[in-house]
């Protein structure tokens, strides 16, 4: 029998960590909309791999009406600013700009980045802060939660009532570990780590038992 990991959600104000998986997670204020176009979901992901690509490796996601779950592991080694941004001239690099880069920070500068492009994309223009602050995450140190937390991560649009098939749902990172375009997602990772493309395939026909899982997965709906 499968004795099922207990969830640590980490406070908010615990850093991200090297070296450790998180599943990351975020709605918008009181349950507001945070995506109401095509376009809005793929400027999300653009913006994403901006500030976020240098800090954390992903291994799956969902963008869904009113929030998005992600699964990323920090990586070992983390840029300097003076790395990241190679713009800034050497003479005005201050000491902070050969400081570590915070993860933290950066998926606020991410949030932040993507509030003002909403916003500035509504008509009528609209103001104010568009997801929560902090954002939550929770610490996965269990091989099975993280098996089970992907295929839960891709069938959320189906649970929500999104589409009859998770599978056709064109938001999340299902078909990028499926196809062979190139992808920023960490692809042969995730499926070397259910075996192969096949493997993956079966693992996510299984059927999904939703008490069991509402014991270690967080609801932001």
């Amino acid at each position: 029998m499968i004795h099922l990991p207990k969830i640590k959600k980490m406070p908010p104000h615990i850093p991200l960590e090297a070296g450790k998986v998180y599943h990351i997670y975020n709605r918008g204020i009181d349950g507001t909309p945070i995506f109401h176009t095509p376009k809005n979901y793929s400027h999300f992901l653009e913006t994403y791999a901006k500030y976020c690509d240098c800090v954390v490796d992903t291994y799956a996601y969902c963008l869904l009406g009113n929030h998005f779950h992600i699964l990323v592991r920090v990586k070992e080694v983390l840029p300097i600013y003076a790395d990241l941004y190679p713009e800034i001239p050497k003479e005005k690099q201050t000491e902070k700009g050969f400081e570590t880069v915070n993860p933290n920070r950066q998926f606020s500068h991410f949030f932040n980045s993507y509030d003002q492009y909403f916003n500035h994309s509504r008509s009528p223009k609209r103001t104010g802060k568009l997801l929560e602050e902090p954002f939550e995450r929770i610490l996965v140190e269990n091989d099975y939660y993280f098996s089970n937390l992907v295929h839960y991560i891709h069938f959320n649009p189906q649970k929500h009532g999104f589409i009859n098939d998770f599978r056709d749902y064109p938001y999340s990172s299902y078909h990028s570990h499926l196809s062979k375009k190139n992808t920023l997602l960490k692809r042969n990772e995730v499926l070397d780590w259910f075996g192969n493309r096949s493997e993956y395939q079966l693992f996510h026909q299984q059927d999904m038992n939703e008490q069991e899982i509402g014991k270690w997965i967080i609801e932001v709906d």
